[in-house]
């Protein structure tokens, strides 16, 4: 009897050691991939959407595993690497350029049971989520330090694409400069292409010619940065600290700052709570930072420069507070008054009062 009671105790001593082994197994990494519109080393838009991906990977170690793809084309080659990516067991997909939107959309109904996460769009499903940050809050930053900095009145402006999102800051820039120097023009050059150095510099180049001591940019590269330094005139690096490429040149940069928000999410589908969720977060989050004020801003400038970046920290400005009109002279904000985010925002197609140019169609 006590030789069958002893072997039984053995048995449930050997059973509860396999439950304990079993319950504290490691799990499988969780597989995460990045979508990218251009190469990693643009050191803007593609390259700071890279160091938020490694930023998930210093915090969550051996429980991820990272996949990105570069200078993948918005359209159907786009919808094409999705799949790809969802068949070789991807977990959640990040696609991050505006015009992925629709092949996001596409791939989303195919693999319903992938998580999308698509940046700078606006179409959702129950397994896509959509995030952008408030860029024109760092453009309200760069145009009140334009618009001290310029001794020719004139700001050139590279735009990429006329989507909204760019509309609202060449608006948001051109109102904050206007505001500081009531005789500032703005030289905006559309050059369509997000990542074209080439393209960028001869924008850059042009609107020079054209009297402009201060570029801003809606591209990615840092072409721009370097025909600044070259022409010894100031500019302001686009996503990420550009500095390096004009240390002269560059008054501050506008950074995006997405690993949180991206360590957010991967581990929201690691431990099963991952939903459908729409952010679009600015200074006061954290989503946009600026590198440090250069030395090169006089004192006033800095302080001015701060003063703004506190205030939208705190969220006592609004960079689009009325009085403003359209650019046809038609009423868009009253004194006092701040835009709803759709429509108005969300979908802005207009230029304010004051810009002398037009939106592509």
């Amino acid at each position: 009897m006590y030789i069958n009671s002893f072997t039984n105790i053995v048995k449930v001593l050997i059973l509860s050691a396999l439950l304990i082994i079993t319950s504290g197994a490691i799990a499988d990494p969780t597989k995460a991939a990045f979508i990218y519109i251009g190469p990693t080393g643009d050191h803007g838009w593609t390259y700071q959407h890279d160091v938020g991906a490694q930023y998930v990977k210093q915090h969550m170690g051996d429980d991820v595993e990272i996949t990105t793809v570069e200078s993948v084309e918005e359209g159907p080659d786009a919808e094409r690497v999705m799949a790809q990516l969802a068949n070789k067991g991807n977990e959640i997909i990040f696609t991050t350029s505006f015009g992925y939107m629709n092949p996001t959309l596409k791939a989303a109904k195919r693999f319903p049971n992938v998580k999308f996460e698509h940046a700078t769009g606006y179409k959702r499903l129950d397994n896509i989520s959509t995030y952008s940050a408030r860029f024109y809050e760092g453009r309200h930053v760069i145009g009140k330090i334009a618009g001290k900095m310029t001794k020719s009145n004139v700001i050139g402006y590279i735009a990429s694409f006329p989507i909204p999102e760019v509309i609202r800051g060449i608006n948001a820039s051109y109102l904050a400069a206007k505001s500081v120097n009531p005789d500032i023009q703005m030289k905006i050059v559309w050059v369509f292409s997000w990542f074209d150095p080439g393209k960028e510099a001869d924008a850059a180049k042009a609107m020079i010619d054209q009297g402009a001591d201060i570029i801003m940019q809606h591209t990615d590269s840092t072409a721009a940065m370097m025909m600044a330094e070259e022409n010894g005139i100031y500019a302001f690096g686009q996503a990420s600290d550009m500095g390096d490429f004009g240390p002269r040149a560059q008054l501050t940069s506008i950074i995006d700052e997405w690993g949180p928000y991206y360590l957010q999410q991967v581990q929201a589908v690691r431990n099963g709570t991952w939903k459908s969720i729409d952010t679009f977060d600015g200074v006061k989050e954290g989503m946009v930072g600026f590198s440090p004020l250069s030395n090169e801003m006089p004192a006033d400038v800095r302080a001015m420069a701060q003063e703004a970046i506190d205030g939208l920290a705190a969220g006592t400005i609004h960079p689009f507070t009325g009085p403003i009109n359209k650019q046809d002279g038609s009423a868009w904000l009253a004194a006092g008054e701040t835009p709803p985010m759709f429509p108005d925002l969300l979908t802005m197609d207009f230029y304010v009062e004051g810009i002398d140019s037009k939106i592509p169609q």
